[in-house]
C-alpha cells in the first residue's frame, strides 16, 4: 500500500519519528544527505498541526546582539540587548555601532501611535444602489457586528470597520484589537463569524472572500503606509555633534545622505520604502524571536527623516505597518521564546497587550539604529570596505 508523505504522523503516532522516516526517504529518493535538517532542539510534536506540515527537521540560523540600545518608551523603558538573527556579514555590527552612538548620546525615544490588525471581507452586491445600501445597513449594525466578531475570542476586540465601495463591490476592512498576539488567526475567525452574521440578516450581500486584499497582508500597499495595520511606531534620537565629528562627519553631511538617498531616490523608484535598509533589522529581529517572515512587506514600510541641528543629528523612523506579537505562532518555539525573554517581552503582558506594544517600540529603537549607522558608514564612504571586513571570510 502507497502511503502518503502527509499521513507519516498518523503511522508512527509520533512527530519526531515521522520527520525522521520522511528524512530518510528523502534522502533515498533524491541521495541527498539531510543530517543537519535532523539536528534540532524542538519537539517536532509541539509544532505539528500548529505551526508546519510535512515536518522533515529545522534549519538553524546563526544569531547575533547588539546593544545596549538605550530606549525611553511608554513600554520599553531601559537598556536592551537585540538578538538578530540574519546571514548577512556586517548587519549585525551596523546596528550595534548605532546603538553605541545613540545610547552615548542620550537613548532614543519611542512611540506606537496606533495599534490594530485588519482583515477585509470582500461581499458582492446586485448592484451599486445596493452597495451603499448595505454600507449604511452596517453603520447601522455595528454594535451587533461587534458581538459576533468578539464571540470567537476572549482578547479581540473590533475596533471600527472601514467600508470601500467599487462598483457593485463592498469591501468592509475590520481592525481588531488583538491583544499581545500579532492576530492574524484571532481576526480571521472574527472576521468569518461577523460575516456568517451580515450574509443572514443582509441577504443580498454574498462573501466573496473572507479576505479580500485591501487587509492588507503580505504586501507592500499604500492603505496600510496611511493607516496602519499592527503597530503604527515612531523612534528618534539625536546624536551628539561631536560624537560624529570624531568619527569624521557632521550632521549636516548624514542629513545630505539621507535627503538624496532615501527621500530623492526612493521618490524616483516609487518605493514604499523611503529608508536605507528597514528590512535587514526587521526581518533579523523576527526569525530571532518567531514572527511571521513573510509580514517583513509591509512592516519594513516607512520613512528616515533627519535635520541637521546645532547640538546633532536629530533622525526619526516611521514605520507604519509593523506587525508583531509575543504570543502565539512562533514565538511558542524554544529558541525564539528565550530571544523575547532576552527582550523582556516572552508572553501575555500585564494589561493584555503591553508586551507587544513595548516590543514594538525596541524594534523601531533597533531600525533606528540601522538607519543611523548605515547613512553615516554612508557619509564616510565606509559601506564597501565594512563588507570587505566583515562580510567575506578570509580563507
Amino acid at each position: 500500500m502507497e502511503v502518503k508523505l502527509h499521513e507519516f504522523e498518523k503511522i508512527y503516532g509520533d512527530a519526531n519519528k515521522a520527520a525522521e522516516a520522511r528524512r530518510q526517504y528523502l534522502e533515498k529518493v533524491t541521495g541527498v544527505k539531510l543530517e543537519n535538517i535532523g539536528k534540532t532542539v524542538i519537539d517536532l510534536n509541539t509544532v505539528v498541526g500548529r505551526n508546519i506540515e510535512n515536518v522533515i527537521g529545522a534549519v538553524q540560523v546563526p544569531v547575533g546582539v547588539a546593544g545596549p540600545l538605550l530606549i525611553h518608551g511608554d513600554y520599553a523603558r531601559g537598556q536592551f540587548y537585540i538578538p538578530l538573527a540574519t546571514t548577512e556579514g556586517a548587519l549585525v555590527a551596523s546596528v550595534n555601532r548605532g546603538a553605541k552612538l545613540i545610547t552615548e548620546s542620550g537613548g532614543a525615544r519611542a512611540k506606537v501611535l496606533r495599534d490594530g490588525m485588519a482583515r477585509a471581507p470582500l461581499f458582492r452586491l446586485p448592484s451599486l444602489i445596493d452597495a451603499v445600501e448595505f454600507v449604511q445597513w452596517i453603520n447601522q449594525n455595528v454594535e451587533e457586528i461587534k458581538k459576533a466578531a468578539e464571540s470567537t475570542t476572549s482578547i479581540g476586540r473590533l475596533r471600527e470597520i472601514q467600508p470601500y465601495v467599487v462598483g457593485n463591490y463592498v469591501w468592509l476592512r475590520m481592525v481588531f484589537f488583538t491583544g499581545d498576539a500579532m492576530g492574524m488567526n484571532m481576526v480571521t475567525i472574527a472576521s468569518d463569524a461577523a460575516a456568517r452574521y451580515i450574509q443572514e440578516r443582509f441577504p443580498k450581500a454574498k462573501l466573496v472572500a473572507l479576505s479580500g486584499n485591501l487587509c492588507v497582508d503580505k504586501k507592500a500597499n499604500a492603505v496600510n503606509f496611511l493607516l496602519g495595520r499592527g503597530k503604527t511606531v515612531v523612534a528618534e534620537a539625536v546624536i551628539k555633534r561631536e560624537i560624529l565629528q570624531r568619527m569624521g562627519v557632521t550632521p549636516e553631511e548624514v542629513h545630505e545622505v539621507n535627503i538624496r538617498k532615501n527621500l530623492l531616490g526612493s521618490a524616483l523608484a516609487h518605493s514604499y520604502g523611503f529608508n536605507a535598509h528597514f528590512a535587514n533589522i526587521v526581518a533579523a529581529v523576527f526569525i530571532a524571536t518567531g514572527q511571521d517572515v513573510a509580514q517583513v512587506v509591509e512592516s519594513s514600510m516607512g520613512i528616515t527623516s533627519t535635520e541637521a541641528r546645532e547640538e546633532g543629528l536629530y533622525i526619526s523612523v516611521f514605520l507604519p505597518s509593523l506587525e508583531v506579537g509575543t504570543v502565539g505562532g512562533g514565538t511558542r518555539l524554544p529558541t525564539q521564546r528565550e530571544a523575547l525573554e532576552l527582550l523582556g517581552v516572552a508572553g501575555s503582558g500585564n494589561p493584555p497587550g503591553t508586551n507587544a506594544l513595548k516590543f514594538a517600540e525596541i524594534i523601531a529603537a533597533a531600525v533606528l539604529a540601522g538607519e543611523a549607522n548605515l547613512l553615516i558608514a554612508l557619509a564616510r564612504n565606509e559601506l564597501a570596505s565594512a563588507h570587505e571586513r566583515l562580510g567575506r571570510a578570509k580563507r
